[in-house]
């Protein structure tokens, strides 16, 4: 790990994952089954040309440019509402694709609310859009105690999504990806996310009824589960359940990011927590070159991961 280049493996890897699945998004496992994707597609179902990225891979540069600077939960809501309201750091200087419970928190954010009460806290809250732009603060968190980790994850996610499910997930994703940083491969990583991550919950005060919403992660092996048990929608709990079996049943970013696309439905969310996670397990340069080289933006991808190398 100290000789690669972990910025550019977390960027690339979720913006190459979610620009694999924009064209097919919606798109049933059924259909794809029958036309699977394969390579770096364009238009289809938001008519963008290829190497297009969206909403997942713009918020996570958001906040990736708002920690070159240090951790200002301000700042890194107002990067959030500048995407929302001008299309910084869009693929193309304009968004095509927001959550709605995204746009009813930025739209807070915009109108003077706190950026910690912004977000939607209600069970019915729990869409994966804090999740998807989650990997850059790893950056920040790593090394610290578990409990301010949990608590700026918690800061983080409740910009957009505040519910303790949304935390959670945003924390187990970003607890698997710190032991991948320390040296781990992916089974070390999950051994270790199994056996810790339950009573770091339990020390943080959350319910048991909260922690069981993620048995199939931390009680049994996410892997063993065949793929007809395995949902991709949009819900929280299962985009982080979806993408953490497409990473430990592969053996590589571009098999990860495949498989994640190819269960369907929100193809580019899926594939762009799995890419970030397998771009942190085998590197920048185990991505496919033809995929890199169609992405939008890719100058401005690697000036922002060198500022985040100089930072750190």
């Amino acid at each position: 790990m100290s000789e690669r280049n972990i910025y550019k493996d977390v960027l690339f890897g979720v913006a190459v994952g979610d620009a694999l699945g924009v064209p097919v998004e919606f798109r049933s496992r059924e259909e794809l089954s029958k036309d699977p994707v394969t390579g770096m597609g364009g238009y289809g179902t938001h008519n963008q040309p290829p190497g297009t990225w969206s909403d997942d891979s713009s918020l996570t540069f958001c906040l990736a440019e708002a920690l070159t600077e240090g951790f200002d939960l301000n700042v890194i809501g107002q990067n959030f509402v500048r995407w929302h309201r001008k299309g910084y750091w869009s693929a193309h200087g304009k968004i095509f694709d927001i959550g709605g419970i995204t746009w009813r928190a930025l739209s807070r954010i915009h109108s003077g609310v706190a950026p910690e009460m912004a977000g939607d806290d209600g069970d019915w809250s729990n869409g994966n859009g804090s999740l998807m732009r989650i990997l850059p603060l790893l950056f920040y968190v790593a090394g610290k105690p578990p409990a301010e980790r949990y608590r700026l994850t918690q800061q983080v996610s409740g910009l957009t999504h505040r519910h303790v499910r949304s935390v959670i997930s945003c924390f187990i994703c970003l607890e698997f990806a710190g032991y991948i940083i320390n040296g781990a491969d992916k089974n070390e990583a999950y051994t270790s996310l199994r056996s810790a991550t339950p009573g770091m919950l339990e020390s943080f005060g959350i319910s048991p009824e909260e922690i069981k919403q993620f048995d199939r992660i931390l009680r049994k092996n996410i892997f063993n589960l065949p793929p007809e048990q395995i949902v991709s929608d949009g819900f929280v709990v299962h985009t982080l359940e979806a993408a953490l079996w497409c990473v430990m049943k592969t053996s590589s970013y571009s098999k990860a990011v495949l498989k994640a696309v190819n269960l369907g439905r929100d193809t580019d969310t899926t594939a762009a927590v799995a890419g970030g996670l397998a771009g942190l397990l085998y590197g920048y340069e185990s991505i496919p070159e033809e995929w890199i080289s169609l992405l939008a933006r890719r100058r401005d991808i690697e000036n922002l991961a060198a500022r985040l190398e100089l930072r750190n």
